[in-house]
């Protein structure tokens, strides 16, 4: 529905005196769609006050944890315990080496460490230090990490052995490396270190996907951050009694989200094995034995373990989700509170939560909301010319308030253009975050997540701008042109599609050839699912890709190195149905890989669970990782049926 229809079709938002004091040069576009008491009723109602965030910075009040109860456990892993004394002694250690090496107030630092005690000693020590960490993900190709390196201009870097290529650290970047510079650590003072940071200082610089082809960094302050603490801390009722998780990517910005409210207030933070944290079953059963009470899952694992049944033994008292479109409700009788959370990196992570109840009749027709704005934080839904919209109303989705980041580093540019002025005189905030997502309030104040208005798309919580997958593919000598685009099957499982155009000479092994260039220089989640060969991509009377009018992928065009080898023997075939009704194929080759048609970890669980069930095979995860063909697979469950039977 356009402007114009909601001002013909309703005008019960428009008072007879706004009518008559239109004129033939008003633009229909310009027109409000709320009278001015509405329109101040809206914007206080987009506004959300909470108790001030404290003065103190985050190492502050770790420090203050770790004087208060030193021997208090606050963080456990499958190989290690480290209680608050011990963790703040050797942030302090490290903390003092940064500030030997200039690390200060602005100074920014990478941390390249996988999901662990150690990344969190490192992160803290950052901070101590008065530094600003840069998360960096150790399973990132080495040419994305050559790019945060180079574009974070960062001074020193805190790895481990064959954690970071090595041929990457230039002259400027001071290492250190924990395996071998560990005695040199242990030799500083582990008392606490005078903080040099205050509020206004960076705290971390985050990299997210880039529409030009190369990430973008976000700069969050302490103040940003001390702020969803606070939020936190009083909306989940965290004390010192509470055991958490610590599951996302490192370089995923809810990581801090799962580490600093708990750290603050003196709980616990676990930390499951990499097949834990990501097969529901096993993730279910270890939350229970370890008594977690808080966890945050990114939205497709969480739907998917919120989906199993749950013990009366279980302590959780919730589940956190996020930074994907939820679509499930949660069942009756679940032991936690589902609770769903918004927020892009640019807002600190979250900006609106609310509580998911079980479905019922009363939202038979109504998806699950995003919930209202956290403390301290200005949500506003506007039209093309920034005006709020009404109840019901689809609009852009802007945010201001006390977790609106300074911006992005090093790129005025864009943060001028993402960044823009505060449209209304209320004094809580002069700027608001341009998102680019689409909203609407529903009647109870809550607002329901529609999609996105540009190119940009969330899967399995990682933002992605579809244009750096795009500038990547056609920078390939072999690709005359390319789109990506998400398709969504019947299972809601969203899916990058890589369309392209080879040059007019055929390429030999063309989809390994693309595939191997996209894997050197995008994450794993970033490579598209499926590659479409098309002669080329239809175009809509303007000359513009037709996206709407891309074909779906099937077994006639998607692209092979290899003819497509039909399934011949009893469990070929069975295999084949169960891994291409998960792959939403209509067929799939018995040499063709599962996870260069799209699949992943927890495709792979699900792939798994249905062949154990119906093979009645005992197969492991790693299984599909080093047999993720049909025809590898197929041998595999051969195998296991030849040792049953001796």
């Amino acid at each position: 529905m356009s402007n114009s229809d909601l001002i013909v079709t309703d005008m019960s938002y428009q008072s007879d005196n706004v009518l008559r004091s239109l004129d033939t040069e008003t633009s229909v576009s310009d027109l409000a769609l709320l009278l001015e008491s509405e329109l101040q009723q809206r914007i206080v109602q987009s506004s959300t006050l909470g108790e001030a965030a404290q003065e103190k910075c985050l190492p502050q009040l770790v420090a203050e944890q770790a004087s208060r109860a030193s021997k208090s456990i606050a963080l456990v892993s499958d190989t290690q315990v480290m209680s608050y004394g011990e963790l703040n002694q050797r942030a302090n250690q490290l903390a003092r080496h940064l500030r030997g090496l200039g690390v200060g107030p602005g100074i920014l630092v990478g941390c390249c460490l996988a999901r662990s005690v150690d990344m969190v000693v490192g992160l803290l020590g950052i901070l101590k230090a008065g530094g600003v960490y840069v998360p960096l993900d150790p399973a990132y190709p080495a040419e994305r990490l050559a790019f945060m390196l180079h574009d974070s201009c960062m001074s020193v870097l805190i790895t481990r052995e064959a954690m970071f290529p090595q041929s990457l650290i230039n002259t400027t970047v001071q290492c250190i490396n924990l395996d071998s510079d560990a005695a040199l650590l242990n030799q500083y003072d582990g008392t606490d270190v005078t903080l040099t940071a205050s509020a206004a200082d960076l705290a971390y610089v985050i990299y997210t996907s880039g529409s030009t082809g190369q990430p973008k960094g976000v700069e969050i302050t302490h103040g940003n951050l001390l702020n969803l603490i606070s939020w936190h801390q009083q909306a989940f009722a965290i004390t010192s009694h509470d055991r958490a998780t610590q599951i996302s990517s490192p370089a995923f910005d809810a990581t801090g989200w799962e580490i600093w409210p708990y750290l603050a207030a003196g709980a616990s933070i676990y930390f499951p094995d990499e097949e834990t944290r990501i097969v529901p079953g096993k993730l279910r059963d270890w939350l229970v034995s370890n008594s977690i009470t808080v966890t945050f899952l990114p939205t497709p694992l969480a739907v998917n373990v919120m989906m199993l049944a749950w013990p009366p033994t279980a302590t959780l008292r919730y589940l956190l989700t996020g930074a994907d479109t939820l679509h499930q409700y949660p069942l009756p009788g679940l032991p936690f509170t589902l609770v769903n959370n918004y927020g892009p990196t640019e807002t600190t992570v979250v900006a609106t939560s609310g509580a998911i109840e079980p479905h019922s009749a009363a939202h038979a027709d109504q998806r699950p909301t995003i919930g209202r704005p956290i403390a301290n934080t200005e949500i506003y839904i506007l039209d093309a010319a920034l005006q709020p919209v009404p109840v019901g109303v689809v609009g852009e989705l802007y945010i201001g308030g006390a977790g609106l980041a300074r911006g992005y580093h090093n790129r005025p540019d864009l943060t001028v253009e993402k960044f823009i002025p505060h449209p209304f005189q209320t004094g809580f905030s002069a700027r608001l975050y341009k998102t680019g997502d689409l909203a609407r309030y529903v009647a109870d104040g809550q607002i329901e997540f529609i999609g996105r208005s540009d190119h940009q798309v969330k899967i399995r919580g990682f933002r992605i701008e579809l244009g750096e997958i795009e500038s990547v593919l056609n920078q390939h000598p072999s690709i005359q042109q390319a789109v990506v685009t998400v398709r969504e099957d019947v299972a809601a499982e969203k899916r990058l599609i890589a369309y392209v155009v080879p040059q007019q000479q055929s390429t030999a092994n063309l989809f390994s050839l693309l595939h191997d260039s996209l894997s050197a220089r995008l994450p794993a989640y970033m490579i598209p699912a499926t590659f479409v060969q098309l002669q080329a991509l239809p175009l809509t009377p303007h000359g513009k890709v037709d996206r709407t009018a891309l074909p779906a992928p099937d077994s006639t065009n998607i692209m092979r190195d290899e003819a497509l080898v039909i399934p011949d023997t009893q469990i070929e075939v069975r295999l084949a149905r169960i891994v291409s009704s998960l792959l939403s194929l209509e067929q799939m080759g018995i040499d063709d890989n599962f996870f260069m048609l799209g699949g992943h970890s927890l495709l792979a669980t699900q792939i798994i669970a249905r062949v154990t069930e119906e093979f009645a095979v005992n197969l492991s995860l790693r299984t599909l990782f080093t047999a993720p063909t049909i025809r590898k697979l197929s041998a595999e469950i051969e195998r296991c049926n030849s040792e049953a039977e001796r």
